[in-house]
């Protein structure tokens, strides 16, 4: 990673949420509900001494990146639900989001064909127990993103309605098995009891780095999550909740001593992959809200760093620290602000063959100096004021067949 590069970046988000619901007598039919996020970045134009295939370009730069997502939930029995979740996504990030381990905007993917696609996110069924003293046992299968039950934080995770960066939206270390967007085919298991949760889930991982299909093999093809959550409440009503996350995956990884000592002229990490290689991680998760004035979250993530950088980004070592402030504060009750600052890093190995000019799917600046990559991102978000508007009849009742057209 790059030891300083001083990069302005301006970015605009908006957010569109439009959603329907169908009950009869007090229960809950379906749900269904649109949400559309455009996100516009730029970079001026700045100076490099060097620049790989994976760095940043130093040219004048804006990129544009559109997702919709529609999200059906059907409830089947007492406890259960399916849901179906198609997204369409398209445009592109920064310089075809290389250059950064930290790149700037989550709802980016690593596809360089910017024209839309739409594709299948989530296809799960969900299964709810509610247990005696305060106990439940929730077990979900199908196709998800691990981030949307791991690693959760009140003020750092989505980046639709919070920060935007990829190490900030997760833990910037937690290689999370994922397809290319971000989803894998698995099983999750939480329970909870009083102020603790255990969660756990098995699931596939790329068959390729950064690939777009996923396989699951009890041997030498899957990933292994475990987290456990303590929420704790102060005298002064404060609340705080802390999450421990380790993980494993097993791949067809190459190994960076490996590429390191094989080389020649350049490494090459492809070189070196074997079935059956493992990457161990863990990461601590913190968020802390005072009332409805402010909240801090910080998180600290780890690697091995000794096989290559599989699903998510390649961050090997990280750490974060923010804080939000509510616009109750300065009387914009539905106004709030961010700013936090991360900083990532490599593991010796990884670094090294950076450094000899090899290349991961996201980096490679080959002779540069390396170090800490520092970040810093600040937001705020407002409301715009609603716009009533009546939609047709038709369209009415197309999604809600109980009503009535006359």
């Amino acid at each position: 990673m790059r030891k300083s590069v001083n990069i302005l970046k301006f970015a605009t988000l908006f957010v569109s949420t439009l959603s329907f619901s169908q009950e009869t007598d007090s229960i809950r039919k379906y749900s269904l509900t649109f949400q559309m996020t455009s996100i516009y970045q730029y970079h001026p134009a700045f100076h490099a001494n060097y620049s790989g295939t994976n760095s940043m370009t130093p040219n004048e730069e804006s990129a544009l990146s559109l997702t919709s997502t529609l999200y059906l939930d059907v409830p089947l029995w007492k406890g259960a639900t399916a849901t179906f979740n198609p997204e369409m996504s398209g445009g592109q990030g920064l310089s075809q989001a290389r250059g950064l381990g930290g790149f700037p905007n989550g709802e980016t993917f690593r596809i360089g064909d910017p024209k839309p696609v739409v594709y299948v996110a989530r296809m799960l069924l969900e299964q709810k127990f509610q247990l005696h003293n305060n106990q439940s046992l929730q077990l979900v299968f199908g196709k998800f993103g691990l981030a949307d039950y791991f690693d959760d934080n009140l003020y750092s995770h989505d980046p639709r309605t919070q920060f935007l960066n990829w190490s900030l939206m997760a833990q910037g270390a937690w290689d999370y098995a994922a397809n290319t967007r971000g989803y894998t085919d698995g099983l999750y298991v939480n329970y909870q009891f009083d102020t603790w949760q255990i969660r756990a889930s098995l699931s596939a991982v790329p068959t390729t780095a950064n690939g777009p299909n996923v396989a699951f093999r009890f041997d030498d093809s899957n990933a292994v999550n475990v987290e456990i959550e303590k929420k704790v409440v102060f005298k002064n009503n404060d609340v705080s909740t802390i999450k421990l996350l380790g993980y494993r995956n097993v791949a067809g990884m190459g190994n960076y001593n490996q590429a390191i000592s094989n080389f020649i002229t350049t490494p090459d990490i492809t070189t070196t992959q074997q079935k059956g290689r493992t990457k161990y991680g863990v990461g601590l998760n913190m968020d802390y809200s005072h009332g409805d004035n402010w909240g801090l979250f910080s998180r600290i993530s780890y690697n091995d760093g000794k096989n290559e950088t599989w699903a998510f980004t390649e961050i090997d070592r990280s750490a974060q620290l923010g804080i939000t402030l509510k616009g109750k504060m300065w009387n914009r009750t539905d106004d709030f602000a961010g700013f936090a600052i991360v900083a990532n890093g490599l593991s010796k190995s990884h670094e090294e063959y950076q450094k000899l000019g090899g290349n991961g799917f996201m980096i490679g600046d080959s002779t540069l100096n390396y170090g800490i990559e520092q970040i810093a991102e600040v937001f705020y978000s407002f409301l715009i004021p609603n716009t009533h508007f009546t939609l047709s009849p038709e369209y009415q009742f197309a999604v809600n067949p109980s009503y009535n057209k006359d």
